[in-house]
């Protein structure tokens, strides 16, 4: 598998809960041996009331956070230019999907000229799931139980992928983050058919599974995606990408090899076969 990670770049210049420069994380990649990778900082928030809980209390403002992607993608452009001959960067942004923020994460990808979005939800009805195990049971109580979550969430991911119609899926199965159980959750019938009916439109749309290798890095069994969903991808025909998502230089190539077994065992095709119907020649 060439190495390539299109879910990556977080940093702590950019992202209060990463660490780490921009420069020295892209540099990290370069030490590694990617060929390809993309910076996927996260979007702005739509208004205040999409600020996260760490951001405000450090007094964060979505005026202030626009100010700050902004000067993320200009630096990321800068290092896009000065690795040109030694590795191509994409410039992108992992999205949010919460209620009211179709329009503006359109905007966002148009005024920026970004290369590609990897399509992200880490809220649902609203609320954030994945901030702390706390946060994640109480969404569960408000669905009225885990399986309801999860269809619930399956079913904002598929509007999601109808509006914003993202190239790389994000962590794809992140709703099992704190579900113990979550192979008997999947296989609830609710559940397993929204899954496969979101599978079906990314087949449809030539998009790609993130294979996040960051929930190994949290102690999860698999990386997100798991295997019965890998196993169904397959039979579909769907890409993936491996993904570190990484959020400082240490997290760089975290699981690579893993991923690279997971794909392997399934026969799955990666970002270098077919990346050019989605990215152009980007990482062609």
């Amino acid at each position: 598998m060439r190495k390539i990670s299109l879910h990556g770049g977080h940093s702590g210049q950019y992202c209060d809960h990463a660490r780490d420069t921009l420069a020295d994380i892209v540099a990290a990649y370069h030490g590694a041996g990617f060929e390809c990778i993309g910076l996927t900082e996260h979007m702005p928030p739509f208004g205040d009331a999409g600020l996260y809980p760490d951001e405000i209390e450090l007094g964060r403002t979505s005026g202030w956070m626009e100010a700050r992607f902004a000067l993320y993608v200009a630096e990321a452009r800068s290092l896009a230019r000065a690795y040109h001959d030694r590795m191509r960067i994409l410039v992108g942004m992992e999205t949010e999907w919460y209620p009211g923020c179709t329009e503006w994460v359109k905007e966002l990808r148009q005024y920026y000229a970004l290369d590609y979005v990897v399509g992200s939800v880490h809220h649902v009805q609203g609320v954030c799931f994945d901030f702390s195990r706390e946060s994640y049971y109480k969404v569960a109580a408000r669905c009225g139980g885990t399986s309801r979550m999860y269809a619930a969430y399956f079913d904002e991911q598929f509007e999601m992928l109808r509006e914003i119609k993202p190239e790389v899926v994000g962590h794809f199965d992140l709703i099992r983050l704190h579900d113990p159980d979550y192979l008997q959750t999947m296989a609830e019938p609710e559940v397993w058919k929204r899954i496969i009916r979101n599978l079906e439109w990314i087949q449809g749309a030539g998009a790609f599974l993130d294979i996040n290798a960051r929930a190994l890095l949290k102690g999860q069994p698999e990386p997100y995606v798991c295997a019965p969903i890998l196993d169904a991808a397959a039979k579909l025909g769907i890409g993936a990408a491996y993904g570190d998502d990484a959020h400082g230089v240490a997290d760089v190539g975290y699981g690579f090899a893993q991923v690279e077994e997971v794909l392997a065992v399934r026969k799955m095709r990666g970002p270098e076969a077919s990346i050019a119907p989605i990215l152009g020649s980007l990482c062609g």
